[in-house]
């Protein structure tokens, strides 16, 4: 009987397993078991779905691409000739101090880049990259490289041409630099240190820009575009790949990058190079004359009244200006129709003046105000 008791009881506590184990299976098996696939609401042809957004990302990359490769490598090189020294060069004098001759001459070599400004191989690049060059070494981007002739150079704006020839020479796509404005993003193509075609990135920091002591121009696109010893002659881009102006001068105080770049305006580059294209040089006319700004410092000590105009620094012996009874203290006020407020403006007056041209100077000294008549002539070298 006992045994009956305890088959039953075990029979019992089985069943009462067993009928939990199929509740804990039931339940947890949708999870543990092998999933369905989701099912899809819309079976719609990939046709008819909208594409996905491709992601946005800024870059110059096309407007790179359709200016760099108009922008050129330029090595010019001149044989430097050292003057006679009949010390150092006497040859009793080497042997007695163990001396070894030093050669007269050296080559000297210097880098810069150019643009090609029009069809037929013609280059735009800054005087200063090519001044006294014996030879002067175009090398394209595509690998191509020629002699290049100078037309002709500009030492007061600092702009040059040159001529290559090269079937087929890519031609950069000319900009408006009327158009451009302070805060405009603007690239920098050029060979830096002669490393190669390098792009640099900035912004328009000023526009109608002088550099005193640099160039004459004073109607500079300035740029914080790293440009550094080999960028000049270089070209300075808008964000459509368009040439806006030539890299030309930095301000820097240790001889590298420092934020400061200046760029010639493509408009006044195109002025520039139709007439060393013609002439060969810009027959530009010359008084004689320098000229700095007026501050009220020096207005006082000259006993002007006036705040505006430019003051006469200097005057060259027998120039234009000595003949006309120009003196250094004067204030110019106006040249011809010409009148002016700061001494930037009346050098580019000056600066585009013809040759052979009769203007009339209006000037100021101390409280008389003179008119008096000058003829223009070519700079003396």
């Amino acid at each position: 009987m006992a045994i009956s008791r305890n088959l039953v009881r075990y029979l019992l506590q089985a069943a009462a397993f067993g009928v939990a184990a199929g509740l804990a299976i039931g339940v947890l098996w949708p999870k543990l078991g092998p999933q369905s696939p989701p099912r899809i609401a819309s079976q719609a042809p990939q046709a008819d779905r909208a594409p996905p957004s491709p992601p946005t990302a800024n870059s110059f990359a096309p407007a790179v691409e359709r200016a760099a490769p108009a922008v050129v490598n330029i090595y010019s090189t001149k044989v430097v000739t050292r003057p006679y020294n009949p010390l150092l060069d006497d040859p009793l004098f080497q042997r007695f101090f163990g001396r070894a001759p030093v050669p007269r001459q050296r080559l000297e070599s210097s880098l810069g880049s150019g643009v090609l400004l029009q069809a037929g191989g013609y280059i735009v690049t800054n005087h200063h990259v090519i001044a006294e060059a014996d030879e002067v070494e175009v090398a394209l981007r595509d690998g191509r490289s020629a002699k290049a002739r100078v037309l002709g150079s500009d030492a007061l704006t600092d702009l040059a041409l040159l001529q290559i020839d090269v079937a087929d020479a890519p031609v950069i796509a000319p900009g408006d630099d009327r158009q451009v404005r302070i805060g405009d993003l603007v690239l920098a193509i050029g060979n830096p240190f002669g490393v190669g075609q390098t792009v640099t990135l900035g912004v328009v920091g000023a526009v109608g820009r002088a550099a005193p002591g640099i160039s004459a121009v004073n109607d500079f696109i300035q740029t914080d575009a790293a440009i550094n010893p080999g960028n000049s002659g270089g070209a300075l881009i808008n964000a459509n790949g368009e040439l806006i102006g030539i890299n030309t001068a930095i301000y820097s105080r240790s001889g590298g990058s420092e934020g400061i770049g200046f760029a010639v305006p493509i408009s006044l580059v195109r002025q520039i190079t139709a007439q060393l294209r013609e002439y060969g040089e810009v027959p530009r006319g010359w008084l004689g004359i320098e000229l700095q700004e007026l501050t009220p410092q020096l207005a006082a000590s000259l006993g002007l009244d006036a705040q505006t105009g430019a003051l006469v620094a200097g005057v060259y012996r027998a120039s234009p200006a000595a003949r006309a009874g120009v003196q250094p203290g004067d204030l110019l006020l106006a040249i011809d129709d010409h009148a002016f407020e700061r001494a930037r403006e009346a050098l580019a007056v000056l600066a585009a003046l013809p040759r052979d041209k009769e203007v009339t100077l209006t000037l100021q000294r101390g409280g008389r105000r003179i008119r008096t008549s000058a003829t223009t002539i070519r700079q003396p070298d």
